[in-house]
């Protein structure tokens, strides 16, 4: 049986009914309020293709499909609404966030939305919880979408110019404008959030989520993006999550986790409570083991490679420390209830549903087996002598090696869930090599307009 939010929102004269692909593109129809009745327990019938279909509109080919896919012949999967995530998104108009499922009925394994459902179960069932957070970082632009288009997303200005570098309040009117504008809509809609600012380089921008559930925190990171880009659109600006779009700083979406059961937060060492505890210890030894394998998911495009620039602020070594930024992730001790781990590697360009599934597999990962991780890291992990540490994979491809070499992420998330990954990250490496006219060094024309507006 539904809940009745839906009827109490009425007035409604539409429902967008929406959910993330792979590359974490809001998808989805927008249905009539007697046609979203008529599908709430059924689900909306979608072309498989909607998890196929990779950021040129081209069908990802060259490997293994699923049942769903049917090699490669379009069939329907369905997208069945959650209506815990319902709210009214402007006037007239609802939104629901869902998950995908087979035609038979059954989950599908390679949805993002699923595989983190089914990672937060296993915790549940060993009798723990996780609270999750985001920060999403971004760049505005002072031209309008339409502009930027006719400009291939090339020599654009940074909204509120050049100002200062990173905290600064020193900005000019329309960049409050937008970010004052972004905050009121997520109250609106009803995202928590902790604090917003600017960014180390020109134009950009960070939001800080409230930490929340796993599932919720991802709904409410693709939510925010989408009122980011509706706002900028609205003021006549553009946006980019591009994990790197020019030559300055590049942009991240930095992870923050805890677990907790019956007697708190089990990172947290009450009779250490500079040190982490053992069970921090185990997540981080399970994360450790699992961090190059996961690196595709959090590195996504063949830009999230570029943005890892030594002495720039993102991780470039598999290193974990306490309170140390320049490792992959941070043990942050901050007391009961706020000691966590910060997972730093991801870029902005990555699907928090896939990034934070597989994050979490790792951890779960290490405390079912008790692992011990690598001693932390007590110095600054970047430009370090070759062979000090072992570092972050350099290109996609190397990634995508390293995923198919392990066997201890599909334990958690499944098989399907990996090989499909596998299947289109190698299609995208292929995209870029085949089709793309470029110099390896720069960014390339084919990055921008593929990435732009939809990564």
């Amino acid at each position: 049986m539904k809940s009745d939010r839906f009827n109490a929102m009425a007035p409604v004269s539409c429902v967008r009914v929406e959910a993330t692909n792979h590359d974490g593109v809001f998808v989805g129809k927008t249905l009539a309020p007697a046609k979203y009745q008529s599908c709430r327990d059924g689900g909306i019938a979608m072309p498989d293709l909607v998890l196929g279909l990779d950021l040129g509109n081209d069908s990802a080919m060259g490997f293994g499909m699923p049942s769903w896919r049917r090699n490669g012949l379009i069939t329907d999967i369905e997208l069945r609404p959650d209506e815990s995530t319902l709210v009214k998104w402007k006037p007239g108009m609802a939104s629901v966030i869902g998950d995908f499922w087979t035609l038979d009925g059954e989950p599908v394994q390679a949805d993002p939305r699923q595989a983190l459902k089914r990672v937060t179960a296993a915790y549940a069932e060993r009798g723990l919880n996780i609270l999750a957070c985001v920060e999403i970082e971004a760049t505005v632009f002072c031209e309008s979408i339409d502009q930027a288009r006719a400009q291939q997303y090339q020599n654009l200005t940074p909204l509120g110019g050049k100002a200062g570098a990173v905290l600064v309040h020193a900005k000019s009117p329309d960049f409050v404008e937008y970010m004052e504008a972004v905050v009121a809509r997520f109250d609106e809609i009803g995202i928590p959030w902790e604090a917003w600012s600017d960014e180390a380089a020109s134009g950009q921008i960070e939001f800080n989520l409230a930490p929340t559930d796993p599932v919720t925190a991802a709904d409410h990171w693709a939510r925010a993006r989408q009122i980011m880009r509706e706002v900028a659109y609205s003021l006549g600006r553009s946006v980019t999550f591009m994990s790197k779009w020019c030559s300055e700083y590049g942009q991240g979406s930095h992870l923050n986790v805890s677990v907790s059961d019956d007697n708190g937060n089990i990172f947290f060492d009450a009779g250490e409570p500079t040190a982490p505890s053992d069970r921090m210890l185990h997540f981080i030894g399970g994360v450790m083991s699992t961090l190059e394998a996961s690196t595709s998911f959090a590195l996504p495009t063949i830009t999230s490679y570029r943005r890892l620039v030594e002495l720039e602020g993102p991780p470039t070594t598999q290193t974990w420390g306490i309170a140390n930024k320049s490792c992959a992730v941070r043990a942050a001790l901050a007391g009961p209830s706020a000691t966590r781990l910060e997972y730093r590697l991801p870029s902005a360009d990555s699907n928090v549903y896939s990034t934070l599934a597989v994050f979490l597999a790792g951890g779960l990962l290490g405390l079912d087996e008790e692992s011990t991780p690598p001693p932390p890291f007590g110095r600054m992990a970047w430009a370090l002598a070759p062979g000090t540490v072992p570092v972050v994979p350099k290109s996609l491809y190397e990634a995508v090696a390293a995923l198919e070499a392990d066997d201890k992420l599909r334990r958690y998330v499944g098989d399907e869930f990996i090989n499909y990954w596998i299947g289109l990250r190698r299609w995208e490496w292929l995209s870029f090599h085949t089709t793309a006219e470029r110099d390896d060094a720069e960014i390339s024309v084919w990055e921008s307009l593929r990435y732009f507006e939809l990564a």
